[in-house]
Parts: C-alpha cells; structure tokens; sequence
C-alpha cells in the first residue's frame, strides 16, 4: 500500500481523503479502532443533528487566538487533558473547583502545577459555544477537541475526535493522587500504573512522547542535579552538562525557587510537536527520571530508537493511544451532566 495521509479541516468538521480504495480499507480499519464507532458510546458526528453542529468551527477559532495569545497553551491543554481522562476517565472532572466539603482533583498536590492556560482555553471555548447553543457540549468533549486543536498548531496531528461525553458530578483529590504518575517512577511501576488503565507498555512509551512539548516546575527534578547520591552530585543517567544547564534555571533549595520559572522537557524544539524528545534520551538529557528511564531501561529502549528513527511512526502510534485516551472510561447517555458553569469549575 502507498502513504495515506489523513487530513482535518477544523472549519467545518470534515475529513479529506485520498488515495482511492487503499482509503477506503484504512478508513475501516479505524473505525474498528475507534470504541465509540463500534459501542455506540461515542461518535464523531454526535453534534451533527443539534444547533451546535458547527462546534468544531467555533472551537477551532477559539483556539487560534489562545494560541496567539499564550503560545504555551498547547502544552498545557495536553497535560490537562492526561491528568483529566487518567482520573475515573475523560469526565472534565479536573476542571471541577474545590468545595468547603470537598477537595478537588485539580487542588492535589500533583495537579497544583497545572497551567492556567489550560483552563482558560476550555473556559474560553466554553463561553463561546453556550452563547450559540446552550448546554448542549460537554465541558469533558471540548477539552478533547480544545487539545486536538492546540497540539496541531505546533505540528501535532490531525485525527477525528470522538464525541458525546458527559461531565462527571464527582472530583475528589485523592484519586488524581493515586492514579496518576509521580515523576520518579521506573519502568515496572509505570507499566503498572498504566496497565490499570488498559495501556501496554508501548503505548505508555508513545504517550510519554507528548513531553516533547511539555514543561516541568524545578523541584520535579532537583533530587537529579543537585547531591543525587553519596558518590554522585547528579544522577549519572543525565548528561553532566545538561546538569549544569539546568542548574542555572533552578536553585538548589526548591523554597528559594521562582514558583513560576519552568523548563521545557525538550529543550531541543520545545514549541514544535515531534520525535525530538525520544532523541534528547540517548544524550541522557531527559528531564525527569521518568523520561530518561525510557531510553536508560533496555525493556523500552528499543521503541525510543525505533521513535528516533521515524517521526511519522511517532505521530501515528500516538493518533491511535491520544484517541484510546480520550476514549477512557467516558461518560455517555443519562450519566452525568453537561455542566453550565461557563468556566466549568462547578456541577449543576
């Protein structure tokens, strides 16, 4: 079979094909890749027969001037969009505010780093589709179009968003401290975590890959530049001189640290979505340990060499784990809501 090249207009929700009756067979083969096709829970055309069937225009236009306005944003929808669909499934339940009587997803300790341009983006969005067609979009299913349209816009990819979520009622900061993935985690306990989730080895090795537009607050990784051990000042899978590098942004003592200096987890093309991250491993200049473990742990070594030779199996692998993500645990039919707070922060 010839390259097929998929391609989405934002403006009007359509897909461009090509390619003849090669298309055709690779258009059937996604759809059973995509649960929602197949359970009926989610569809791409969910909107279609309501008055906001032109919410992937509305969004899309939302989200250029986002984008014109934080060129961050791109990166901190995408991280949002993990830690939301990560948590009891893609609910927009970490969007969810904190209650006299409850403490929320997004105020745990692993979510208080979370950008506010990501919130902005699904509040912005928000407000503009309920002024033309309220209470119809979940708060949950526009933070999933948002994320695809903002990680385009630094060369991301181009696939269809499944629609029809629901918002959760429910957000409690123990489950986002417990399901989500700590910074230092090896190999076994990654595999682990994201096993509970459905997700093999190698997915979770593609989805580490939206890093490579990531950023990270210093004391993430302070314990790996600054006395890592007895015998090593630095951890000795990260390259010295990145060490040095990154120690000119942070401060040793993470109370002296500037709460709002951040570094990019690939230092390399921060603001462009690509393969580059994978590449900054075999220089031992992955960040976290989390991502310099993916190169240093031969189990998923070869999967980052195959990355760096390919940026095209890159992106493909990670259209199929973005869309299985999104696909998590999802509220659909009478379960749930579609939340009214235009910022999305509180349930009916």
């Amino acid at each position: 079979m010839k390259n097929i090249m998929l391609s989405f207009d934002g403006s009007n929700g359509n897909l461009e094909w090509g390619q003849g009756i090669e298309v055709v067979i690779l258009l059937m083969g996604l759809l059973l890749l995509l649960p929602g096709e197949v359970d009926g829970q989610l569809s791409v055309n969910f909107y279609q027969n309501t008055a906001c069937s032109n919410l992937e225009a509305v969004i899309q236009t939302v989200m250029v001037a986002k984008f014109q306005q934080a060129s961050t944003s791109p990166a901190a929808i995408l991280r949002l969009f993990f830690h939301d669909c990560m948590v009891n499934g893609c609910d927009a339940s970490v969007l969810i505010a904190s209650t006299p009587g409850n403490v929320a997803e997004r105020d745990a300790p692993i979510n208080l780093s979370l950008a506010g341009d990501g919130f902005d983006a699904v509040t912005q969005a928000k407000t503009a589709l309920e002024k033309i067609c309220p209470g119809i979009v979940s708060c949950a299913d526009i933070l999933a179009i948002a994320t695809r349209d903002l990680v385009r816009m630094v060369g991301g990819p181009a696939y269809p968003v499944l629609k029809g979520r629901r918002d959760s009622r429910i957000s409690r900061a123990i489950d986002a401290t417990e399901q989500l993935p700590t910074v230092n985690l090896t190999i076994n306990q990654l595999n682990a975590l994201f096993g509970s989730k459905g997700f093999s080895q190698h997915e979770m090795v593609t989805l580490s890959g939206g890093h490579t537009i990531g950023f990270v607050h210093c004391d993430q990784f302070l314990n790996r530049i600054y006395n890592f051990s007895s015998t090593s000042q630095t951890d000795p899978t990260m390259s010295a001189t990145f060490a040095q590098q990154l120690r000119l942004s942070c401060s040793p003592n993470v109370s002296n640290s500037d709460p709002n200096v951040v570094v990019f987890l690939d230092q390399t093309t921060s603001n462009r979505f690509d393969n580059a991250y994978y590449m900054n491993t075999v220089q031992g200049e992955g960040v976290l340990t989390t991502d310099q473990e993916l190169f240093t742990d031969l189990r998923t070594r070869s999967q980052v060499v195959e990355y760096i030779k390919s940026n095209s199996l890159f992106v493909s692998d990670y259209v199929n784990v973005i869309i299985k993500l999104g696909s998590l645990e999802v509220l659909t039919g009478t379960q749930g809501e579609i939340r009214r707070a235009l910022d999305c922060s509180a349930v009916n």
